[in-house]
This record gives C-alpha cells, sequence and structure tokens, in this order.
C-alpha cells in the first residue's frame, strides 16, 4: 500500500495525471436478441403473395419524432444523451434495439435525457413522444430515425441505405392487434429484428409489396422479417427466402 502511494506520488510530481481508460464502443458486447428461449428452425417451404400487391402505410398523423439527438458513450461506459421537446408530447419512450429503455416525463425539466446503463455493439437507439403518459396507442407518435454510436463514441443518425439488398427469410402472421408501435396490425405492417432492421425503415417484399417496420416478435430473429396477411392468406405464404430492397 505504502509503495503505492508512493508511486502515485511521484507521477504527480513529474506531471503525470492517472485517468481510467475512456470506453470505447469496440469494447462493447454485442447486442443480444430480447428473446432467450430457443426459437425453432424455420426452413424455407415456399408459398404464394396475396395476388395484389401491399402500398406503402401512411404514418404521418401523429406527432413528429423528437430530434436533436446529442450524447455518446461515456468514460462510465454508460450511453447518455439528450433530445429536443416535441410540441404538444406529455412524455417520451426511449428504446434500444426495440426495447423499451427509458420513460421521460415532461414535467418542465430544463433536459431532456436518456441514459443506458448497459450498452452494446451497434444499438439502435429510437425515441417517440406521447400526447398522454398512458401509452395507449392513440397517443404515441411517430418514431425516430435511429441512432448509433460512431468511431468517435458520439451517436449519430444511421439508416440502412436505400437501394441495399437483405436475402431474409419471410413469415406471415395474422393477428388482429397492436404493433409494437402502436399500430393496429394490418397489410404494409412488418415484424423485424430491431438489432439489424430498424423501426421505421421501409423496405420491399416481392410478391406482398411494401413495408413498414413497426413490429418485433419473439421468433422474428436475425434473417426474418414477419409480414401481415389476412386469413388464409397468412398460411398460403409459406416461408420464403427472398431479397428485401431497401427504400
Amino acid at each position: 500500500m505504502r509503495f503505492a502511494r508512493v508511486l502515485a506520488l511521484a507521477a504527480f510530481a513529474a506531471g503525470s495525471v492517472l485517468v481510467a481508460p475512456a470506453a470505447s464502443a469496440a469494447t462493447l458486447p454485442a447486442c443480444q436478441h430480447f428473446y432467450p428461449g430457443t426459437i425453432p428452425d424455420r426452413p424455407v417451404t415456399g408459398g404464394h403473395g396475396p395476388g395484389t400487391l401491399v402500398g406503402a402505410v401512411d404514418v404521418t398523423n401523429r406527432l413528429p419524432a423528437p430530434g436533436s439527438v446529442s450524447g455518446g458513450l461515456g468514460s462510465d461506459g454508460k450511453v447518455t444523451f439528450t433530445f429536443a421537446r416535441v410540441s404538444g408530447a406529455k412524455a417520451y419512450r426511449a428504446f434500444r434495439n426495440g426495447q423499451a429503455l427509458q420513460w421521460i416525463s415532461d414535467w418542465g425539466q430544463p433536459t431532456l435525457t436518456v441514459t443506458d446503463a448497459s450498452p452494446c455493439q451497434n444499438a439502435n437507439y429510437q425515441l417517440y413522444a406521447m400526447t398522454a403518459e398512458d401509452n395507449s396507442p392513440g397517443s404515441l407518435g411517430q418514431i425516430s430515425t435511429a441512432y448509433r454510436l460512431d468511431g468517435a463514441n458520439h451517436l449519430a443518425t444511421y439508416r440502412i441505405p436505400a437501394g441495399t439488398t437483405l436475402n431474409y427469410r419471410v413469415t406471415s402472421y395474422n393477428d388482429v392487434a397492436q404493433t409494437a408501435l402502436g399500430y393496429s396490425a394490418g397489410p404494409g405492417f412488418c415484424a423485424v429484428d430491431a438489432r439489424n432492421i430498424p423501426w421505421g425503415t421501409r423496405f420491399s417484399v416481392p410478391g406482398y409489396g411494401e413495408c413498414y417496420a413497426a413490429d418485433i416478435g419473439s421468433w422474428i430473429k436475425d434473417d426474418i422479417v414477419d409480414v401481415w396477411l389476412p386469413g388464409s392468406q397468412a398460411d398460403a405464404w409459406g416461408i420464403q427466402r427472398l431479397t428485401l430492397t431497401v427504400r
């Protein structure tokens, strides 16, 4: 103990400052899928689409998404960022890879702040505003663009470039429910692994039409997306291996 203290004092006297090494995005653990259970094998079976292609859904009739996101990875190993208020919003929710990260009530505080104490590599951070604090589907605003840590450990906007092609297995569901983003499940709304395809991404699916990423699922992992079709059309779709194109 005494010897260590002498060394520390000597370093200080020589003008050196001993600081903890800064955290680095490159050393963060890989992001895990939110469902820890075993996912059944999803072999390709083939199938066919609805015949009439699905058009792009309109999601503009909601509060706009929060913007002016600023922050990044600190030396404490946490990702912290602030964002701008949205007029008419009473609260906000922050997500990491489609999983709820933090709820922020707007009581007039000087700064709206989000902290992720357990960040992971290439995580997609996203936000929406709410007109009420009850989190009812009708209160939810539009989802923001994704933000990822860049080479300087700062959060920067991230989107998959338009024209990017993805070779995925495409499954189908026909549930009558709400998507994770509060839309009524229906044609044009799709479930994705939000680690790979951020919410709000638009992409086309051969034989189906246009998809808007607005949901997640326990079995929607890695190279699988889930499109919505009514009734028996979902069964007729089967599991197809297709090339998706990002819009």
